[in-house]
């Protein structure tokens, strides 16, 4: 008896070790190669400005360069069992820039967080995390939410690929209006984020999210009649909410996502009706977790992938609207839909391929009576309302895989927009470009 109590409480000591165990894991990834690519801006002549009878601009790029594929990063993950289902997890990721001279300096902190999960109910998180959206992306883009052009829904803009560096006239404000741009489409990640993670029940998975940075102060100064209020002063409050449900059944898998932002500060409107100061701007303007101003952000997804086997389809559909808070007729409002497949041709050559299409518009837009697009966008004193534009991409990869955690690749992207016209008394404008890179992509 006294034996099998021994070996009783033995084995209870060493479960209790067990359960109190942690670890943590390492990891990172480095994607190095060569990319290139050519731009085209062509300007129609303008009827509203005699003389200027357009111009054509061409521009090339070349680098041996990284992140092409994906982003080089660092990370750190730990988890510990804490017993009765139970764990505490962390993470810690951060971007890493390999051509730079000082990486420390140039990081970008990816994913800083720490949760608790539960078995057989779900998790919860806080601190700078990816979006709901994001998540779903991730999860349905055939080309892997990868850093090349043509890709409509993960929209990676001209000025915004790495290695390719536009100056002169085909820089900053012509090819953010162009909707080519720095993943617009929808916010990637933000900070002071609380999220929620079901486990799987029937096929149904859910997701929420919320963001919570809430600062008020007293006005304490006498604003001018219809001014608003000082820019000194007032609310400055961001927060954000957002629901994801994903349904798998077999081979089929679908996802419904809306996630929203709100960003309200103080700000002062002139007797001319335009902001002198807290003018509204984007949130997360290139998909990071910089917070807005005085802007209400919509953004909803949605998309399907259907596994056939031999390859897997993709169909996606995004729609982002984000108006000024104190003024709704002020938006820009982006729309794309994309199709593509996904497949290894052998067990070591995959490939991929996607095309979409949208359409851009900006909503009374005009010096700085609140436009959106003016100071976020833009940056001009003067554009031109009721403006938009339609634009495509196509995308095409290949991974050659040398192991499980080394491959070659090869991407080649392409995008346009049509009949663009931002800049008060300009002239329609075009905007074609296309990039291409090879490279070596190895995780650990």
């Amino acid at each position: 008896m006294k034996k099998s109590l021994l070996a009783l409480a033995a084995l209870s000591a060493i479960a209790g070790a067990a359960q109190a165990q942690s670890s943590v894991t390492v990891y990172g990834l480095m994607d190095l190669g060569y990319l290139g690519g050519n731009t085209k801006i062509a300007n129609a002549p303008s009827s509203s400005a005699p003389g200027y009878a357009g111009n054509v601009t061409n521009s090339t790029s070349s680098a041996l360069s990284n992140g092409a594929e994906s982003t080089n990063r660092l990370g750190f993950k730990g988890n510990e069992v804490l017993g009765g289902g139970l764990s505490a997890f962390f993470t810690i990721e951060q971007e890493i820039t390999p051509n730079a001279a000082n990486t420390a300096s140039t990081g970008v902190n990816r994913q800083t967080f720490a949760g608790l999960k539960k078995d057989g109910l779900g998790q919860f998180a806080l601190g700078t995390q990816y979006t709901t959206i994001f998540n779903a992306v991730a999860a349905t883009d055939p080309g892997m939410t990868n850093n090349m052009m043509g890709n409509v829904i993960y929209d990676k803009g001209a000025n915004a690929y790495p290695g390719f560096v536009q100056t002169g006239a085909t820089s900053g404000a012509a090819w953010t209006d162009s909707a080519q741009q720095n993943n617009t489409s929808f916010t990637v990640r933000a900070n002071n984020m609380l999220t929620l993670q079901s486990d799987t029940f029937s096929g149904f998975q859910g997701n929420a999210m919320f963001v919570l940075n809430n600062k008020n102060t007293n006005q304490t100064a006498v604003a001018a009649p219809n001014s608003g209020y000082t820019a000194a002063t007032g609310t400055t409050n961001s927060t954000a909410w957002g629901l994801g449900a994903n349904y798998t059944w077999q081979k089929l898998m679908v996802t419904a996502n809306y996630q929203n932002f709100t960003d309200k500060s103080g700000y002062t409107v002139g007797a001319n009706g335009q902001y002198t100061a807290g003018a509204p701007a984007m949130n997360g303007y290139g998909g990071v977790d910089a917070v807005g101003t005085n802007d209400k952000d919509n953004q909803q997804y949605y998309a399907a992938t259907y596994d056939f086997g031999i390859l897997k389809a993709y169909i996606q559909y995004i729609n982002r609207k984000t108006m000024d808070v104190n003024n709704s007729t002020n938006y820009v409002a982006r729309t794309a839909q994309q199709i593509g497949v996904r497949s290894f041709i052998t067990p070591t050559v995959e490939a991929w391929a996607s095309t979409g299409t949208g359409k851009f518009t900006v909503s009374n837009a005009g010096g700085n009576t609140g436009s959106v697009a003016t100071n976020t966008f833009v940056g001009q004193t003067a554009t031109i309302g009721s403006n938009s534009a339609n634009f495509g991409g196509f995308q095409l990869g290949s991974n050659y895989w040398l192991s499980k955690r080394t491959n070659l690749y090869a991407i080649y992207g392409q995008q346009r927009t049509s009949n663009q016209n931002y800049v008060l008394n300009a002239n329609p404008t075009s905007y074609n470009s296309n990039n291409y890179a090879v490279g070596l992509r190895h995780t650990f």
